[in-house]
């Protein structure tokens, strides 16, 4: 195969003119007088007027895409340039940087650019592009950079112009750095300008500096410059919500005096400060005088008005605003429904609930439906959420699932659970598939309340038409079947779990544990203890609590004590209700010494006791161990002497002077008020 070759033609960026003087007779040679070119054109200002026939060069060089991994555009360039005799002069280096946008490129082509021309400095043109190229880079080393180049502007005694701070304000825009860009018009003899105003001005802003930024502001008044209507708005709202209320209405009277006329934006922040400061009726008169002016209030300036008449519990002017707001074709948001919503409800005047609705009939869908539902099943009301609900599912033909969500568990808190089943039988009317979730809500509420036979019944439903059970359903449904002492329900639903596709877990085995150990089958719980652990199942603290409780309640205090050990051994960390347990175990076995020793580890631990840990303690210096015990007042002191008693047994057995205290306070505070209880 016949290598192809590549004639490459090179284009000249200077043309000469000749006239011929003579010709050889032979015709072989001849003599030409060349014109040499004219002087470059400069402007008025005395710079070179760019080459864009060089420029446009110089800029396909860098940006053409190599013709091999050997070549390098620079060298190109430098070589083009030297064939040619040509210069580049600072203004046209700026030219090409301005095309080559790239961050690195551009660093690397004002690096090159000394070596190119020996007479080449860099002035502030080349600067002030390179500048500009890393402020719209998004690498996170660009203010390094920016750094840098400064200080090597510096460095070469470069001066900048009024357009290098403008690029740096806008370019930093905090701290040190800032400060440092306004301190180079001082050293470079420069004079402020109003677009320096305005690039310091947004530099304050955007760092939350509305101090400095009113400052500079009346700085930028006593030279004589003015904002626009976009710098107005944006010092007036940085002002607003820091609650600078004097300067904002200073800021809006020179504003007005300049003959800025104010807009919808203007007016909205106003409003907005009015509202927060509480000075509702200031905040109507905004509204009223933004209205005669002419302006169109928008969805944001009817939301901040009706939120500032809602911070005013004027609930009445809040609905006419509402309702003005509609009739302009103004469609209300998330946010216009949420503050009429809870204004309703901070009133009492739910039942005008039903008026918001039918003034925006036009605008409800079942989104806006749905919000509602949501809401108001967050609130704690169930009954309105579930009227609206219903009208809802009148009206629409297709549902919404978060709807239908926050319904159903809104009903399951409320323990409306005909509702909840009822709902969760004919949601599939409204084209939405019924999921796990839903059905584990309705089961944790039923295991809650131990409707046990409405549990059955919807699993068995669950398994035959709804979706596969997953692992929490399982772990649901043994606690729930568990908690009612169905433990042969709760070990058939194990075996299910075992031999579906979901495996047990912690959990699992938690659930099925307490199962066991709470309805007297202990050893079948310290079983499938041993059988997690086979398994690989790590126990954690609630299985060892709940194993811990189902020994000591079948008075088998050696297995809870071996068991406690272990934990610590396993690396599991005990937490107070573990402890309780155990000293609730050792109290009632009269284990007076192990239950102290266990107290000193529960305080060694970094835990701090409960009313649960001093009731123990108390019975335990009682020595009572669960019999009946007679208090009695003495007649003088009026002190309980079983009280006063356990004081200095606590004392005498080396109990902090800082738990006897707390115990002290507990035995205060839990004082019988009849002269015969149980300890």
């Amino acid at each position: 195969m016949k290598p192809h070759l590549v004639h490459l033609r090179r284009h000249f960026s200077t043309k000469y003119t000749a006239r011929i003087t003579s010709i050889a007779p032979t015709g072989r040679s001849l003599a030409a007088e060349v014109t040499p070119p004219p002087p470059l054109p400069s402007d008025a200002r005395g710079y070179l007027l760019p080459r864009r026939d060089l420029i446009c060069k110089a800029t396909q060089i860098l940006l053409s895409p190599p013709p091999s991994s050997l070549s390098d555009p620079f060298s190109d360039l430098s070589e083009y340039l030297e064939s040619l005799s040509l210069s580049l002069t600072p203004l046209e280096a700026s030219e090409i940087l301005k095309a080559l946008k790239n961050p690195s490129l551009a660093l690397k082509f004002f690096q090159l650019c000394p070596s190119l021309c020996p007479d080449f400095r860099h002035e502030s043109f080349t600067y002030n592009r390179l500048f500009l190229i890393l402020s719209k880079s998004t690498n996170p080393s660009r203010f390094e950079q920016a750094r840098s180049l400064l200080n090597h502007m510096l460095h070469h005694s470069v001066r900048g112009s009024i357009s290098t701070v403008n690029i740096l304000i806008g370019f930093f825009g905090s701290g040190d750095d800032l400060e440092r860009c306004v301190g180079l018009v001082q050293k470079w003899d420069l004079r402020l300008n109003a677009y320096t105003y305005k690039c310091l001005l947004q530099a304050h802003l955007r760092s939350r500096d509305s101090s400095n930024a009113f400052r500079a502001y009346l700085d930028m008044l006593r030279r004589g410059y003015k904002l626009d209507i976009f710098g107005y708005n944006m010092l007036l709202d940085a002002l607003a919500k820091d609650l600078k209320v004097d300067e904002a209405y200073k800021v809006f009277e020179d504003m007005k005096r300049r003959h800025c006329e104010p807009d919808v934006f203007t007016y909205t922040i106003l409003i907005r400060m009015a509202g927060k400061s509480g000075k509702t009726d200031e905040a109507l008169e905004h509204f009223q005088v933004m209205l005669a002016k002419g302006c169109t209030p928008n969805l944001i300036a009817y939301n901040t008005m009706i939120e500032a008449l809602a911070k005013g519990r004027m609930l009445d002017k809040a609905i006419l605003l509402f309702s003005k707001m509609v009739e302009n074709d103004c469609l209300p948001n998330e946010f216009t429904y949420s503050v009429m919503l809870n204004l309703l409800v901070a009133e009492g005047k739910l039942n005008k609930l039903d008026n918001i609705v039918d003034i925006s009939k036009k605008y409800m869908n079942k989104q806006i439906y749905a919000y509602f539902v949501r809401t108001l099943s967050k609130l704690g009301h169930a009954s309105e959420a579930h009227r609206l609900f219903c009208n809802m599912w009148n009206f629409h033909d297709k549902g919404d699932k978060d709807a239908c969500m926050s319904m159903l568990e809104s009903l399951c808190s409320a323990g409306k659970m005909t509702e909840a089943m009822d709902l969760l039988n004919k949601i599939h009317e409204k084209g939405i598939t019924t999921d796990t979730i839903m059905y584990n809500t309705v089961f944790t509420a039923l295991g809650r309340l131990k409707q046990i036979s409405h549990i059955h019944d919807l699993y068995e439903k669950m398994k035959q038409d709804g979706p596969p059970p997953d692992i929490f359903t399982y772990n649901i449904l043994i606690s729930s079947f568990g908690r009612a002492g169905r433990v042969d329900i709760a070990v058939k639903i194990f075996e299910e779990l075992e031999n579906s596709n979901c495996e047990p877990d912690v959990i699992s085995y938690n659930s099925l544990i307490n199962c066991l150990g709470k309805n007297g089958d202990v050893d079948e719980a310290h079983m499938r203890f041993k059988e997690m652990q086979e398994k690989g199942l790590n126990p954690d603290v609630v299985t060892y609590s709940t194993l811990i409780e189902c020994f000591g309640k079948t008075d088998k205090v050696e297995m809870a004590c071996r068991l406690f050990d272990e934990m610590l051994a396993e690396e599991c960390t005990p937490n107070l209700i573990t402890y309780n347990i155990l000293l609730d175990c050792l109290e009632r076995c009269g284990r007076t010494a192990e239950a102290v020793d266990l107290y000193a580890k529960l305080k060694q631990q970094g835990l701090t006791p409960d009313s649960i840990t001093y009731a123990v303690l108390e019975r335990l210096q009682s020595g009572g161990h669960g019999k009946l015990r007679f208090r009695r007042q003495n007649p003088i002191t009026g002190w309980d002497l079983f009280q006063a008693h356990t004081r200095y047994i606590i004392l005498g057995w080396g109990f902090p002077f800082s738990d006897l205290a707390k115990i002290n306070k507990t035995l205060e505070k839990n004082k019988p008020t009849s002269e015969i209880s149980w300890i």
